[in-house]
């Protein structure tokens, strides 16, 4: 029988590379996300914990001034992995999500448990939106519609993506990169698209035809490292932050939706590999995100915040240096580490 052929890659065409084989991203060394059958396994199984309905943020939301200037950072948590940071007189939002569900239906998918931690209206001026990857919970095309006609921000993201985005946002300021690239954003500050070990899709035919990624800014406040939505992949891209680029006045990682841990392992890392994480990119303090939002995978809602923080006791590192943020939670980032 006649090998199948593969379908065409509507989102990106270019030269094959380490992490793309002429049609698909993939993982370099790494393992592919979990098969259809699998998929339904899990679905199936019964584990799933029992989430409230609402889950209050006990912060109430915030009202962000217009800019922070100099070697000041302050970071606040909006919910999942939407975080505005607020640096060197930048305002930068990762993976920006407003909207109530995350899901291709406006009906029906995961239901956001938490309002935003700061309200629309109430933000800043965007200049900067990171977008790691496609995943509903993290490229949501009404929010951006919304930044579009309020701020008109640039928007970073890895290949492929911008084929997305520009279809349902025209006219949408979009600078599309692959892992290694850099952009010099002016004053000092500088966007470094880097490897993260997950994968893509909007639907049941588009898997891994747009790339994922992490970000390092470097500014003149220090660097600050979003891992976007990962896997640990033994350390391997935290091993890499650390050699390129030294080390981190923060970063932000993800700590939630890793149950099952045999389907889930690969794509997302659990709180103590997250630990793990900050300690081999050699980050000063560090954002606990991708948790207690939306209810994704297995875990209770409250248990990352919990083995978060045993992890960081086992490791004989102060909680105060890493924090599971949560809806509304404003940091000012000590430039260096205390005892």
């Amino acid at each position: 029988m006649a090998a199948r052929k593969k379908a065409a890659n509507r989102y990106y065409s270019g030269p094959p590379s380490d992490h793309f084989d002429g049609t698909l991203f993939f993982n370099p060394d790494g393992k592919p996300p979990g098969r259809f059958a699998d998929l339904l396994k899990w679905q199936l199984s019964g584990e799933r914990s029992k989430w409230p309905t609402a889950s209050p943020s006990p912060f109430p939301p915030a009202k962000p001034g217009a800019r922070i200037e100099g070697s000041e950072l302050r970071v606040t948590m909006v919910g999942h992995s939407t975080l505005l940071i607020q640096t060197a007189g930048l305002n930068i939002l990762t993976d920006p999500v407003w909207s109530e569900r995350v899901s291709p239906l406006s009906f029906a998918g995961p239901k956001r448990v938490n309002p935003p931690g700061v309200a629309f209206a109430d933000l800043p001026p965007v200049d900067l939106v990171l977008l790691s990857h496609n995943h509903y919970d993290h490229l949501d095309l009404a929010t951006l519609k919304r930044l579009k006609t309020a701020h008109d921000p640039l928007v970073i993201t890895p290949l492929g993506n911008d084929a997305i985005i520009e279809a349902a946002v025209p006219g949408m300021r979009l600078s599309m990169h692959d892992w290694g690239d850099r952009i010099d954003i002016g004053n000092g500050t500088v966007i470094h698209i880097e490897p993260a070990h997950h994968w893509s899709a909007r639907g049941a035919r588009d898997r891994r035809m747009a790339l994922w990624a992490g970000f390092v800014v470097e500014t003149p406040a220090g660097n600050i490292y979003f891992a976007g939505d990962t896997g640990f992949h033994d350390g391997i891209n935290y091993r890499l932050m650390a050699q390129k680029h030294g080390g981190f006045r923060f970063a932000i990682l993800p700590i939630g939706a890793y149950e099952p841990r045999w389907f889930m392992e690969p794509q997302h890392q659990n709180p103590q590999e997250a630990v793990q994480g900050m300690k081999l990119c050699n980050a000063a303090y560090a954002a606990g995100c991708h948790w207690g939002t939306f209810h994704l995978t297995d875990e209770p809602i409250d248990e990352p915040a919990r083995h978060l923080a045993e992890a960081l006791d086992a490791a004989g590192l102060s909680q105060d240096h890493f924090r599971a943020l949560h809806p509304g939670e404003a940091w000012d980032v000590p430039q260096s580490p205390t005892a």
